[in-house]
């Protein structure tokens, strides 16, 4: 990834994601009988000419039907997916991105799953030891700890992954489907708490969410993305109204 203004905690130029399937089963008999050894390529337009600049300290959201484009977007942002030729990516500090369960083992306990995903949440083990009953003590598990995380319910691990996930070291949060309010009443009080106080505060955040609700109450700016094209950006009550 390119360095770029100071001001600007990425910027996004000239981004497409093209996809060539392999069609290698005729779509009827007569096609078979006519090439049985059809080998032809679907050409899939995942993203088309996406530009966007956002600054330090800016909350974002993005919008859009299943399939518009939005995780693809995201995995470029992050760096895990590559752009077609001539789209780049520029950006300034740490990006992460965040989703309950994303990166959980359930065969492993919950020691070795906040150890691994602290890890990858770019904290170092000296870092984790020093919070590892605060992740434990939070999450309600002090009696689980050696317990693997198939043994859990749903409820445990939604509870465990955010334990850890707020605690992430990043300049950009990319969050996915992920928000504050999980679990009971009294684990969403101050799971809603710990959001805005440990990921929403002095951070870049990018919210990609079905919530339309906490896209509004929380986004300065939001883009409509749908079939992988920009539609329209602006204010998050404009934008919201007209999608």
């Amino acid at each position: 990834m390119i360095k770029s203004e100071k001001n600007i905690a990425f910027e996004l130029k000239n981004i497409s994601k093209t996809y060539y399937l392999k069609e290698t089963t005729p779509s009827s008999i007569l096609g078979y009988l006519k090439d049985p050894f059809s080998n032809k390529k679907k050409v899939v337009n995942a993203l088309s000419d996406i530009n966007l600049k956002v600054k330090k300290g800016e909350i974002i959201g993005i919008v859009g039907n299943n399939g518009s484009g939005k995780s693809t977007l995201l995995n470029i942002i992050l760096g895990s997916i590559l752009p077609d030729k001539n789209g780049r990516v520029i950006s300034h500090g740490r990006i992460i991105r965040l989703a309950l369960g994303l990166g959980i083992d359930k065969n492993l306990s919950a020691r070795d799953n906040i150890y691994l995903n602290g890890s990858i949440l770019g904290l170092s083990f000296k870092k984790i030891s020093s919070i590892f009953h605060e992740i434990i003590d939070f999450a309600g598990l002090k009696d689980f700890i050696d317990t693997p995380l198939k043994f859990y319910s749903k409820g445990m691990i939604q509870r465990l992954t955010f334990a850890i996930a707020i605690n992430a070291n990043a300049d950009i949060i990319l969050l996915d489907e992920f928000f504050g309010g999980t679990g009971d009443q009294e684990f969403k009080k101050k799971s809603n708490e710990a959001f805005h106080n440990k990921i929403m505060e002095n951070r870049t955040i990018v919210i990609v969410s079905h919530s339309l609700k906490i896209i509004k109450n929380n986004c300065s700016r939001v883009i409509w993305i749908e079939n992988g094209k920009l539609i329209k950006e602006g204010p998050a009550s404009e934008i919201i109204e007209d999608y």
